[in-house]
């Protein structure tokens, strides 16, 4: 397993002198990812990623860039795709290129060539983060039944993701605040939806969704269309 995390804001001025934030946020997922760490910081974004290395140990760093058709696109990635080679020869024969032998470049070459439509196309369990640099627009997806972690915090002109709460706790802008339901849940009910502090929420299974670099005001979310014979999330 992985762990991701990041930022987008409106004033990239935040995402610099927010550094010494995503240090403790990438050092709080040290467990996820213990063989490599990589980050991405630009203009109105922050990715963070901490890696478990298993196929393809010196390629498949992240984040991981692609530059095509005039995008710049930058992928943090937590998963595994069960039809990763159909998926390299799909790309392949559309006149993709490939460096490594990791499902995160055929991911982020999906990504480029399909964009949202690729999650149509994915046999897997993941949860990963899509930067479009020239476009200011990120992309959250996570997979149909929600085997791998997501969160997210509005707060103000940014949005603040993680794969886990105590990595959004470690940030300045998010209050370490109780949610009281979600805390009974927990203690009554055992793990569920609901998260126990009150300025984060998970990213549901199936959604996706689109936040432009101008924070909560161009927050967008979706569903991915159930395939046929497949049980709902």
């Amino acid at each position: 397993m992985c762990g991701i995390a990041g930022q987008i804001s409106a004033d990239p001025n935040k995402i610099a002198a927010n550094y010494p934030a995503y240090c403790r946020m990438q050092k709080s997922l040290a467990r996820r990812g213990p063989d490599q760490r990589g980050m991405y910081l630009h203009g109105h974004a922050a990715l963070i990623h901490a890696r478990l290395a298993v196929v393809d140990l010196e390629n498949g760093c992240q984040p991981m860039v692609l530059d095509q058709g005039g995008e710049k696109y930058i992928l943090v990635y937590n998963g595994e795709l069960y039809n990763t080679p159909e998926l390299h020869a799909q790309l392949a024969a559309l006149g993709h290129r490939f460096v490594s032998h990791s499902d995160t470049e055929v991911l982020l070459h999906a990504f480029a060539q399909w964009g949202p439509d690729c999650l149509e196309k994915l046999n897997g369990i993941f949860a990963f983060a899509v930067w479009q640099q020239r476009a200011q627009k990120l992309f959250l997806a996570r997979d149909r039944v929600g085997v791998k972690p997501l969160f997210y915090a509005l707060r103000g002109d940014s949005l603040i993701f993680a794969s886990e709460l105590k990595t959004l706790l470690c940030h300045p802008e998010i209050p370490p605040q109780v949610d009281a339901q979600g805390l009974a849940d927990v203690l009554l009910l055992g793990p569920g939806t609901r998260v126990t502090h009150r300025a984060c929420l998970p990213v549901r299974a199936g959604p996706c969704g689109h936040c432009g670099a101008g924070g909560q005001r161009d927050v967008r979310c979706c569903r991915q269309r159930q395939k046929d014979g497949e049980l709902s999330a």
